[in-house]
């Protein structure tokens, strides 16, 4: 089989399409065909050896793919080959094969693309873990989300209005605040490119305050970090929650004075910590976006397609911060 390997940390340019053994499915795992596997921001950190789980090599990136079930190991019962399903797996995605625990895979509903299954689980699941379990989210909420036209913002501003909240959806491009509305966000922000001296920090917040309206933003979601995080948390409600999910503008340092000026919660969303320590949780989440995604309420937005020779390309376009919705490689 054919897969893109990282064999040395560095770029998307390091990596490169090579011939491997077919994988065998052992005991209590399934061999996949994979069909499509989606781009996310951890696939640029991973091959640079800057997130937090690093794999031997060579590995192939890739986290979250969607394919038809090839053959399944002993004890395996609720698969069979010719099954549809999509999984989050961490890494290897970018193959033709691949094998993954039985657990880690949920069934592909009939009349969805692979596309759409590949795009579906890393970002909506984090995404609910965060309003629901950390943001404690509740209709009529104010939600102002960062970085709100990639993939997580995306699905931020779908579930958030779902969930009965206003959504002030914030972005560093006209085109990007097109999607956002799109996906259904209340209001827009365009901000500047990072970094900001200390005027053009204030200048931000006053733009976010003004957006939030007098209450405050009673849940901050922020996928991007760096020099963003600041001026937004200073927009926070009395008592809000700032979620903290990734950091692509670098991390931050917030002052902590604010936390007591507006008594708010500063909370990390680590969802793969998350699903693993409590997997009946994750598994009820799973289930309600699927039910969301059949009534029309979510709904991935794949933007663009690459082949498996080029998915550097497509790391190296979430990398530069380029990416409207989520781009996938398809096998």
């Amino acid at each position: 089989m054919k897969a893109l390997l990282s064999k040395a940390p560095g770029g998307p340019e390091t990596l490169s399409l090579e011939e491997l053994p077919d994988p065998v499915a052992a005991q209590g795992q399934v061999l996949v065909a994979v069909r499509a596997c989606a781009i996310n921001y951890p696939d640029v950190l991973i091959i640079e050896d800057r997130y937090q789980f690093k794999p031997q090599r060579p590995f192939a990136p890739g986290g979250e793919v969607a394919g038809v079930v090839e053959a399944v190991g002993e004890g395996v019962t609720a698969f069979a080959p010719g099954d549809r399903v999509i999984g989050v797996i961490g890494h290897g995605g970018l193959a033709e094969k691949i094998v993954v625990d039985a657990s880690r895979l949920y069934a592909l509903p009939e009349g969805r693309s692979f596309e759409e299954g590949a795009a579906l689980l890393l970002t909506y699941a984090t995404t609910i873990h965060a309003l629901i379990d950390r943001g404690r989210l509740r209709e009529g909420h104010v939600l102002l989300v960062l970085g709100a036209a990639g993939g997580v913002g995306l699905a931020a501003i779908e579930l958030g209005k779902a969930f009965g909240a206003s959504v002030v959806a914030a972005v560093s491009s006209e085109a990007k605040a097109d999607a956002a509305r799109a996906a259904g966000a209340d209001k827009t922000i365009v901000y500047p490119r990072a970094p900001f001296d200390k005027e053009q920090s204030k200048a931000l917040a006053e733009q976010f305050k003004a957006a939030v309206g007098p209450h405050g933003a009673d849940i901050i979601y922020d996928p991007v970090g760096g020099d963003y995080a600041e001026p937004a948390l200073r927009s926070i409600a009395w008592e809000g929650r700032y979620l903290v999910v990734g950091f692509p503008a670098g991390i931050p340092r917030l002052p902590l004075n604010l936390t007591l000026l507006k008594s708010c919660d500063v909370c990390g969303v680590f969802w793969g910590a998350f699903a693993a320590r409590d997997p009946q949780a994750n598994q009820a989440h799973v289930e309600w976006l699927f039910r969301l995604w059949n009534e029309g309420k979510i709904a991935p937005r794949v933007t663009e397609t690459f082949a498996l020779a080029d998915g550097g390309q497509a790391i190296a376009k979430v990398a530069a911060r380029e990416a409207i919705g989520k781009l996938v490689v398809t096998i």
